[in-house]
């Protein structure tokens, strides 16, 4: 059940160009959360609506976030200090189903990386896709998951890092080699259909991360509300995340 919380800044430090990691004193909040699910973040008493954020980390009872900086929201988030204090209502929304043996492979795209380390720090036994831009927009993603993965397929735009390409240029070669219980995936709803299509068509499992702006996060105001194989769902309530065979008609 969410709650609201007044939750302590420990450090909101800028990781790349246009990226911030944000990381709150919150270990109720962090004790309540699951891999996949968001909050909602009261940035500014001049803003009439929370900002959506989904939960990277509850490692240590402290939560990570990472966020871009994409308007005026965001921008006066990553004007935060050390010491302020957030209003934080979490956690919301539905996140991975983690009743999986074996091992997982997790595949993302450039933001679409977040909520997959949460994914990890819960596996003993994961590996990761992962893609991006260029060599300096995964960098930072590479040493977030360093720890945590056992081992990397890296795919870049401009071929800087790893190979040249999108990740599900990469996905069918990996999947031919190893043997995975489960996939999970988020990122541009394109890379998410691509690996969709690929693992279902092995009978892998796939879980998918959808992500949507979100006014309320309560599944009040319905601006989420998606197309499904079993009708109208909101990404705020229904999801974030979903069985990929309920999103794609493949």
């Amino acid at each position: 059940m969410e709650k609201i919380f007044d939750t302590k800044i420990l450090s909101n430090e800028k990781v790349t160009e246009g990226i911030f990691r944000l990381e709150l004193d919150a270990p109720q909040l962090a004790e309540m959360s699951n891999p996949g699910q968001f909050v909602e973040v009261k940035i500014s008493d001049e803003l009439t609506l929370r900002r959506p954020l989904g939960i990277a980390s509850t490692k240590d009872n402290r939560v990570r976030i990472f966020y871009r900086v994409i308007g005026k929201g965001t921008k006066f988030l990553s004007e935060k200090k050390s010491g302020e204090n957030l209003d934080i209502l979490g956690p919301l929304g539905n996140g991975f189903d983690m009743n999986v043996d074996g091992k997982i492979l997790l595949v993302g795209g450039g933001m679409g990386l977040a909520p997959l380390l949460s994914v990890a720090e819960k596996f003993d036994n994961a590996e990761i896709l992962m893609g991006g831009k260029t060599k300096s927009e995964l960098l930072f993603w590479y040493r977030e998951f360093r720890p945590l993965v056992r081992n990397f397929f890296v795919t870049t735009d401009d071929g800087t890092l790893g190979r040249k390409g999108f990740v599900t240029s990469l996905l069918p070669a990996v999947l031919e080699v190893e043997k995975y219980s489960a996939v999970y995936a988020c990122g541009p709803e394109v890379m998410m259909r691509g690996t969709a299509f690929e693992t279902l068509a092995r009978d892998i499992p796939c879980q998918v991360s959808f992500e949507r702006r979100m006014a309320c996060g309560l599944g009040a105001c319905l601006g989420c509300s998606i197309d499904t194989t079993k009708g109208r769902k909101k990404v705020c309530k229904d999801g974030p995340v979903f069985d990929a065979r309920e999103i794609f008609d493949l």
